[in-house]
């Protein structure tokens, strides 16, 4: 956060840099490690060269989705795209006063081997480092605030981890995801704790026929994925079963050279399922999802040695919703999320559980004006052992909020509250109000300012090593401006700019116990351009931000200034072809006297439908092969990233 300053940390309680952590073993020596022993995989997908597998299936490309091509998607997405995230129901983003970014269907569907942290890359406001390559540790950077001031959610679940206040971002599955919608700016109204730089959600498929398909696909560094799942739909009912492994080499962590022949293998599986009904006066579902794996990371030992932990996470989400009356909607929501880090070379853990309740309704008591009004309850529990320290503490947290929107033919608005009484730090408020304004058909204008907070995580109150149980939250307040233009040929360009303030920052001085004493500021901007004809399209986005420390005004690390994507391609019913740029300008790091350069990486995905029910695929991610230094380590070393993906595969479907 600040020169020399404290670090987030995601799984106990070792400083490296900032929001850079370690979760290592109760030991005196720092060597060793452990290679992962490798399962056998299926001969189904056991390459014999990758290189044949690759030119086979050039000019291909797949979603893992059995239900929409990508053409199909790419329509959709051009025109009235739909949005839940800004206001709990399905709204035209064209018509929230925010900016919102959607990581597109396609990208999302072209390759089940992608991660979560590969499918942000796609943001310009989003900086994702990565120490290393699969399944490593991963922080996200929204506008440049902090890694723990995004709030990650799947279909309404919270994903941040209690005791670290961030998500385990590399150890999400993406198998069964429809669209990631990124909601910048303040959304604290809604949302509670952790959403100061935006909300970033992950929104599920829904079956809406019967279908079955199966998807296989290889790459290098020894690297497979399978996904087979079945829906069934009826007359407003289904069910839906998914289920997937993925194992791979990986690539190395560090820059350093060591004689270590160790590789940061990574390996995972799990499955999901749901069933539910969607009428028009009611709905309910049921969904059950497990992850679970095994990886190898950093030791910090500077000596090419890894130790291994295993993971697992577990969704249970209930939900229902009745249309009282023509005008009335009731909707509620019952879900857990465990997420537990095992050490398998010390007994050391973290095992965290988020239990929430939730019951909103929305009235519209007017043609063109609702009110959304809930009460959220969550409980909060982390169990963990660090260095031989345990500690066992749970957290509740009561919101109340409530919102107003209007919708007219030009004027759209929202206002809102939210009343948050936490039984640690007390009673806290947040508001804001937004307004979009159409000028004309084709230009609109919006403004938004709100304020926000980040609870204290679990490990901040009660760690023992710097814990502080009287501890405030961070309060933050935000201003947004900016429009939106539709322009002859099929072109649309769009400019956001944004000012936040922080404080109240929970930080360490000279490592001593945490309190509240820093202040943060981020300001910049975004600019967007799309293009779209018949089955071409082409996207630029270009993201500038300014952020600093308030008392030194030296930029915070690990936050470029500049970000750019570009997209462009192909698609329609039988084949595609795309490319994307993800460019990021050098940043500051912990160390003044280092720095993270500058990159710039390609993506290559293509596909090719040989009938209806078969599917070839290619994907090359980062096809320059480009070696970036993703964040500064010590004495020296750096952090990379994982290098080139070549990968290619197939999807059978019914």
């Amino acid at each position: 956060m600040w020169e020399g300053g404290y670090a987030n940390i995601e799984y106990q309680y070792l400083y490296l840099s900032p929001d850079t952590c370690l979760l290592r073993p109760q030991t005196q020596s720092f060597t060793g490690g452990e290679c992962m022993e490798r399962k056998n995989m299926s001969t189904l997908f056991q390459p014999t060269a990758l290189v044949g597998a690759i030119t086979i299936a050039m000019g291909f490309s797949t979603g893992v989705s059995a239900n929409e091509t990508p053409a199909k998607t790419a329509v959709n997405s051009a025109l009235e795209t739909l949005i839940v995230t800004a206001t709990r129901s399905e709204e035209k983003i064209e018509n929230v006063p925010a900016r919102i970014s959607i990581i597109e269907p396609h990208l999302v569907e072209q390759s089940p081997i992608a991660s979560f942290p590969d499918l942000l890359k796609h943001d310009a406001a989003i900086n994702m480092v990565q120490n290393g390559g699969m399944g490593q540790l991963a922080d996200m950077y929204l506008r440049g605030t902090e890694s723990d001031h995004t709030l990650i959610l799947r279909d309404g679940i919270r994903l941040n981890n209690p005791s670290s206040g961030t998500a385990n971002l590399a150890f999400i599955d993406t198998t069964d995801i429809k669209q990631i919608e990124v909601l910048k700016g303040p959304a604290s109204v809604l949302y509670g704790t952790d959403a100061i730089g935006g909300v970033v959600q992950l929104v599920s498929n829904k079956p809406e026929k019967n279908s079955a398909f199966m998807t296989g696909e290889m790459g290098e560094h020894q690297t497979y994925k399978s996904v087979i799942g079945a829906d069934l739909f009826e007359d407003g009912f289904y069910a839906q079963i998914r289920g997937q492994r993925l194992e791979s080499d990986a690539t190395k962590i560090t820059n350093q050279k060591t004689g270590s022949a160790e590789t940061a293998s990574f390996d995972q599986k799990g499955y999901s399922a749901k069933v539910g009904v969607e009428k028009q006066q009611l709905a309910a579902s049921i969904d059950y999802s497990t992850n679970k794996g095994t990886s190898l990371y950093d030791a910090y030992a500077f000596d090419g040695s890894l130790l291994k932990q295993d993971f697992e996470n577990e969704i249970v989400n209930l939900r229902g919703r009745v249309n009282v009356s023509e005008n009335i909607e009731l909707n509620g929501r019952v879900s857990q999320f465990k997420d537990q880090v095992d050490q398998k070379d010390s007994t050391d853990f973290v095992h965290s559980t988020t239990q929430e309740a939730e019951l909103y309704g929305k009235w519209n008591f007017k043609p063109q004006h609702s009110l959304l009004t809930g009460v959220t309850h969550r409980k909060l529990d982390g169990d963990i052992l660090s260095y031989g320290t345990p500690y066992n503490e749970d957290v509740d947290s009561t919101g109340y909020y409530v919102q107003h929107q209007f919708n007219g033919e030009k004027l759209n608005t929202q206002a809102g509250i939210r009343v948050e009484d936490n039984e640690k730090y007390g009673t806290h408020t947040v508001g804001q109000v937004a307004a979009r304004y159409q000028i004309v058909p084709s230009t609109s204008l919006y403004a938004n300012i709100g304020t926000a907070f980040k609870s204290p995580t679990l490990n901040e109150l009660y760690n023992a090593w710097n814990g502080n149980p009287d501890l405030a939250p961070e309060e933050s307040i935000s201003y947004e401006a900016g429009f939106d233009q539709l322009l002859p040929f099929g072109f649309k360009t769009g400019l956001s700019a944004y000012y936040t303030e922080v404080e109240d920052l929970i930080a360490s001085e000279n490592y001593g116990p945490l309190d509240n004493i820093d202040k943060a500021t981020y300001q910049g901007g975004e600019l967007y351009l799309a293009w779209q004809q018949n089955d071409l399209f082409a996207k630029a986005t270009y993201s500038y931000v300014k952020p600093e420390n308030g008392e030194t005004h030296q930029d915070l690390g690990r936050r470029p200034r500049q970000g750019l994507t570009l997209t462009t391609g192909i698609q329609n019913e039988i084949y595609g072809l795309s490319t994307s740029l993800i460019a990021k300008s050098h940043s500051k790091d912990w160390d003044k006297n280092y720095q993270n350069p500058g990159y710039a990486t390609i993506d290559v995905n293509a596909y090719w439908n040989i009938n209806p029910n078969v599917k070839l695929f290619t994907n090359i991610q980062n096809i320059g092969d480009v070696e970036y230094k993703a964040s500064y380590q010590d004495q020296g070393y750096y952090y990379v990233n994982g290098g080139r993906l070549a990968s290619a595969g197939v999807t059978f479907k019914y």
